[in-house]
């Protein structure tokens, strides 16, 4: 099964930039779904992005479109989120997550394969 690894959160201040980095391994990468998900804290745990596994296939949940970009290197088994114009709302633990499917999962509960998590925090 894949293990995912999330890096690059930070504290950052209003309208900075940050981009986030998931590295799979243990598993053939372009055999998976992947999404981005956060949670704020005392909040639930929400979606972010998703993409499927040739990256022909996108999801942006509306608080971030147009703001982060979700990508793939299949050949760098990595993840990535681009993100722009950062806000204090975006204030978050932000996980990686992966899994099998046709289709482009966006719920929480659908994917088995999570990382630990990688903290931003966006100062005013």
């Amino acid at each position: 099964q894949v293990q995912v690894v999330e890096s690059g959160g930070g504290l950052v201040q209003a309208g900075d930039s940050l981009r986030l980095s998931c590295a799979a391994s243990g598993g053939t990468f372009s055999d998976y779904n992947m999404a981005w998900f956060r949670q704020a804290p005392g909040k639930e745990r929400k979606i972010v992005a998703a993409i499927n596994w040739n990256g022909n296939n996108i999801y942006g949940a509306d608080s971030v479109k147009g703001r982060f970009t979700i990508s793939r290197d299949n050949a760098k088994s990595t993840v990535y989120l681009q993100m722009n114009s950062l806000e204090p709302e975006d204030t978050a633990v932000y996980y990686c997550a992966a899994d099998r499917g046709i289709r482009l999962f966006t719920t929480v509960r659908q994917y088995r394969y999570w990382g630990q998590g990688t903290e931003v925090t966006v100062s005013s």
